[in-house]
């Protein structure tokens, strides 16, 4: 086919040796870099030297038809005769076609159905250094169903960056497959570094900083003051295509402004890559980047930044983050300004920064949702993808987190093996979230409802604008936007094409709430009740809170069944991008799995609470006291009240608390075999020294009841508990007859705090613990102050007595004060001085 075609393009001269090279090998791999022509010229010298249909796989739709369309007319022909397509809901070919471009994801619908791919002579897998999902199973798929069941299908990987030695190892196994290496592109480029005029914040999960979009906007005007030609410009989303298309609205009389996406329907994305009477500003996403020739394009205005998703794993919600494109991806978007002639890239940031930038951009498996890509291993009979020519192993955390939604979808058994249904949810070719809701939600309100609902959250570009699903439902029945309509009904065909019956719900419910049960059915835990009344705040099933967007019409719904939310890194909330309104009771229904009722006994933070709770997830639906809660999950509760309030909530006494520093002081000084008392110890063990009180208790104020001395003294193992009054005394009997209870409060001090006239007659400090510790005497005078502090009384009587004496004796006439205290009678009370 390829002598049919007289372009010459780089890549020409290599196709003789890769079909060589197919011959010996059976596979390998092409690196041509952007313009070179390797997606339209390479599929057609295949084609001439095999037999069977050639199959080349494109990440995007947009890419399969337009190569399609380049192919048939280098060849003068239409598409559909020996080259065609087949994306999802639209197919061109026909029993003549030899070359059919198709998506990553097609490629891997019909490997599911047909493993020997019979009928097709190769398979070329274009763009592998994207890394979408999609295309890393292709490579895997088709290099096993090569390996095991087709050894003479040939396979090629063709990239336009280079990561050749590592897809050569996996499509040749032992031998790695032969590399081939086509020339530069045809035309240079001159790249152009125009950064912003001022610094501009780093990308994130919010909108682009609107001066860096001013400063897109500027240098587009400047590409067209010094350049001829078209212009392609590489912004990160749909967001700044519109914003950039308004700042250069004043542009439209003499340029045709359009705009390239994955959002738009074939007939507008075609739109763009023709050719038109004017002068063309072409605002793209990636979309574009690569196997897309656009003609008449000159010059590349490259925002430098790209778009990808971020799957928060434990609330299971994504978020859209922009990054920095990688460098992989700039020489992308630079070759779109060469594929015809020389051309020049003006890149929005400074030359400094460039090497900074990552290499590759971040392969899809490391970020996204792997429900899906768990579920086609699966299928495939490969659950954790073992064996398979993986270009890297998915995430543990993201695969434990995938299969254990494909079991509660009953997709997968506890084994990981795929179920009946699972291989059901497989053929219908939509996520498993939204196979779910198709397939269950079809006998409650019906096939048609169910696809026509589906549908709308597979294409979430038609939702846009608004937020709430049945009014966009509404509007896509009234066809009020053509282009969205026509993508929506394609997309219904498919998925009713899918289910065998009409259901036997088809007016069991009204529209609004069919719409709810089936958004619910998809996304049970992002099922939503309003946390206050006519509020736009809400608590998903989930438990992640969210918020409206201001001034939606949903405001004030009591529930609500999200289809999209997303959660900025750092925000305390998500924002509901799509829902649908519904009443508790079809909430219910559609979160069936998730409900479940609690009885609970647990300490609330003041005091214990028994209570049977039903729930959906992390929603309290209905709480009833329970009024006889089980004795034990009640004693559990005060044990965590104790240990979360601490000890005072116990009753502790004076004669409690000197009991407790007794018990310190013996475990200081006499060793271990006395018990801990300390706060730690204490709530440590409380279920052993409360004991029987403990298991009484039932309410907050049991507690306050409880002998805690008592308790205490169970501590004591019985051989020492008869020696605590001798070792550790409660009270001292001094010289006078008085009992002065000795204060433990340090347990490396005891303090025996007594009047001076009580102690005449003592020669020595009294001893605890066996004689082990001299009690410390805080002498006090005759009215209860302090005079002094001692253990040693003898050495107090001679140095530090007539000194006392001396200031006192006149303040306290009325009391002794002899010479001698060591021989003179103690007193309580006050008498003739001697």
């Amino acid at each position: 086919m390829l002598s049919d075609v007289a372009l010459d393009l780089p890549v020409r001269p290599v196709l003789p040796g890769l079909v060589a090279a197919l011959r010996a090998a059976g596979s390998a791999v092409l690196v041509a870099p952007p313009g070179t022509g390797k997606t339209t010229l390479a599929p057609l010298a295949v084609a001439g030297a095999v037999d069977g249909r050639v199959l080349v796989a494109q990440p995007r739709r947009v890419a399969a038809r337009a190569a399609a369309r380049r192919m048939a007319s280098l060849l003068g022909e239409r598409v559909g005769d020996r080259v065609g397509y087949a994306v999802r809901g639209e197919r061109r070919s026909g029993p003549g076609t030899r070359v059919e471009v198709v998506t990553t994801g097609l490629l891997v619908r019909r490997l599911h159905h047909d493993p020997e791919l019979a009928g097709v002579g190769a398979v070329l897998l274009d763009e592998v250094h994207e890394r979408q999902l999609d295309a890393d199973l292709a490579l895997a798929f088709t290099v096993e169903s090569r390996s095991a069941l087709r050894p003479d299908l040939w396979l090629v990987a063709m990239s336009a960056t280079p990561q050749a030695d590592r897809f050569a190892a996996l499509l040749g196994g032992a031998t790695p497959a032969p590399i081939l290496r086509a020339s530069a592109a045809l035309h240079p480029v001159t790249r152009v570094w125009t950064p912003p005029p001022r610094p501009v914040p780093p990308p994130g999960a919010g909108p682009v900083d609107r001066v860096l979009l001013d400063h897109v906007a500027a240098t587009v005007r400047r590409a067209l003051r010094e350049r001829a030609g078209d212009l392609m410009v590489f912004l990160p989303g749909v967001g700044e295509i519109a914003a950039v298309a308004g700042r250069l609205a004043d542009l439209r009389d003499n340029v045709d402004v359009l705009r390239l996406h994955g959002r738009q329907d074939g007939g507008e994305q075609d739109a763009a890559l023709r050719p038109g009477p004017r002068r063309r500003v072409v605002l793209a996403t990636a979309v574009a980047e690569s196997s897309l020739t656009v003609p008449g394009v000159r010059t590349v205005v490259d925002a430098g930044l790209s778009r990808v998703a971020r799957l928060d794993l434990a609330r299971g919600l994504g978020a859209l983050v922009t990054v920095p494109a990688s460098r992989a991806a700039a020489t992308q978007r630079a070759g779109r300004a060469g594929r015809e002639a020389p051309g020049h890239v003006y890149r929005c940031w400074a030359e400094a920064s460039h090497e900074r930038l990552p290499a590759q951009p971040e392969p899809e498996i490391a970020t996204a949702d792997l429900t899906g890509f768990a579920l086609e291993l699966a299928a495939w009979g490969a659950p954790d993808g073992t064996g398979l020519a993986l270009p890297d192993p998915p995430p543990p955390a993201a695969m434990a987190v995938a299969r254990q939604t494909l079991r509660t979808l009953d997709a997968l058994d506890p084994d990981g093996r795929i179920t009946s249904r699972g291989r059901t949810i497989v053929a219908t070719g939509a996520h498993p979230r939204l196979a779910r809701a198709l397939l269950d939600g079809a006998q409650r309100v019906g096939a048609d409802r169910a696809a026509e609902v589906v549908a709308l959250l597979a294409e979430e570009s038609v939702a846009r604008p608004g937020d709430d699903v049945a009014a966009v439902w509404r509007r896509l029945r009234a066809g009020t936007d053509p282009a969205a309509t026509a993508r929506w009904r394609t997309e219904v065909r498919r998925l009713r094409s899918a289910l065998p019956t009409r259901g036997d719900g088809s007016a069991a419910l009204p529209d609004d709430l069919a719409a709810g049960l089936l958004v619910g059915l998809a996304y049970p835990e992002r099922l939503a009740r309003v946390r206050r009344s006519g509020g736009t705040a809400y608590l998903m099933s989930g438990g992640t809170a969210a918020e409206l967007a201001p001034g939606s019409a949903l405001a004030g719904a009591d529930w609500l069944a999200v289809a999209v939310a997303d959660r900025s890194p750092g925000a305390p909330t998500a924002r509901i991008r799509l829902a649908a309104a519904l009443d508790e009771g079809t909430a219910r229904e559609a979160g069936a799995p998730l409900s479940r009722t609690d009885r609970e006994v647990a300490w609330s933070g003041t005091d214990v609470v028994a209570r049977e709770v039903v729930r959906l997830g992390a929603i309290e639906l209905v709480e009833r006291p329970l009024s006889r809660p089980d004795p034990e999950q009640v004693a559990a509760a005060l044990l965590t009240g104790l240990r979360s309030v601490g000890l005072d909530l116990l009753t502790w006494t004076p004669a409690t608390r000197a009991l407790r520093e007794r018990l310190a002081f013996c475990r200081q000084v006499l060793g271990d075999a006395w018990p801990d008392v300390s706060d730690q110890a204490l709530l440590a063990g409380a279920a052993d020294w409360l004991g029987p009180e403990l298991a009484a208790a039932r309410r907050r104020a049991d507690l306050a009841r409880i002998d805690v001395a008592g308790a205490l003294r169970r501590l004591v193992p019985w051989p020492l508990a008869g020696r605590l009054d001798e070792l550790a005394p409660e009270r001292i009997t001094v010289p006078s007859g008085s009992r002065i209870r000795v204060d433990y409060t340090d347990p490396g001090a005891p303090v025996l705090a007594v009047r001076l006239q009580e102690t005449f007659g003592w020669a020595d400090a009294p001893q605890v613990a066996g004689g082990r510790v001299p009690v410390l005497l805080h002498l006090l005078s005759p009215a209860g102050r302090p005079v002094a502090v001692t253990a040693d009384l003898a050495s107090f009587w001679r140095t530090g007595y007539r000194q006392v004496r001396a200031e006192l004796r006149g303040r306290y006439p009325r009391h002794p004060w002899p010479d001698d205290p060591t021989t003179a009678p103690p007193t309580r009370a006050g008498g003739r001085r001697r």
